[in-house]
């Protein structure tokens, strides 16, 4: 790739590289979700852990499951959204101590207050991957964080609702992707 992309070029490059942020999408809600299943069998308490521990492994399992899709999960050197993404990680990891002591104080309210984090951070991948979804996806994160905090909901509905609404949106990104015919090709 050249050395000076373009917006529109380093975008498509994102959306190539890692198949739109689909498999991210997938791979978060399945944390998500599994953080509602510890919710329910052992403890609001050990699902923040199970959240945490889980988003850890978002990024590297997401990247072999982009990988064993077909696309490279690298974005080309010198791709300004990829330090973009970067410093939304760091943000996020800024954002999980809040979230944190947020659940020391009210364990109801942490899965809203991540849905609220979560939902900021997707905001940028707007930027990222040139896709107005992302603006919907983060709105609709930080509204269900909304609701359920003003309906006072158990832990769990929370943690479901982070990982239904990540998995709808990766069929929907790549339902995209597919209708655009963007980024269906193998890269090499």
């Amino acid at each position: 790739m050249q050395d000076t992309l373009t917006v529109a070029g380093a975008q498509q490059d994102m959306r190539t590289a890692y198949l739109g942020g689909a498999p991210g999408l997938f791979v978060s809600g399945t944390v998500w979700t599994i953080a509602g299943l510890v919710c329910l069998w052992k403890s609001p308490h050990d699902a923040v852990w199970a959240l945490y521990v889980g988003g850890v492994l978002i990024h590297p399992v997401s990247s072999l499951l982009t990988r064993l899709l077909g696309r490279s999960g690298k974005h080309a050197a010198g791709n300004p959204f990829g330090m973009l993404a970067f410093a939304t990680t760091i943000w996020m990891i800024m954002m999980l101590a809040l979230a944190y002591g947020i659940a020391l104080w009210r364990i109801e309210l942490f899965f809203p207050a991540m849905l609220f984090v979560i939902g900021g951070r997707y905001l940028t991948f707007a930027t990222v991957f040139g896709t107005k979804l992302f603006w919907v996806c983060g709105a609709v994160l930080a509204l269900a964080g909304y609701g359920l905090a003003a309906l006072h909901a158990a832990p769990a509905a929370g943690a479901f609702a982070g990982g239904a609404i990540e998995i709808v949106f990766g069929i929907i990104v790549l339902a995209a992707l597919r209708a655009t015919k963007d980024t269906l090709r193998v890269s090499a």
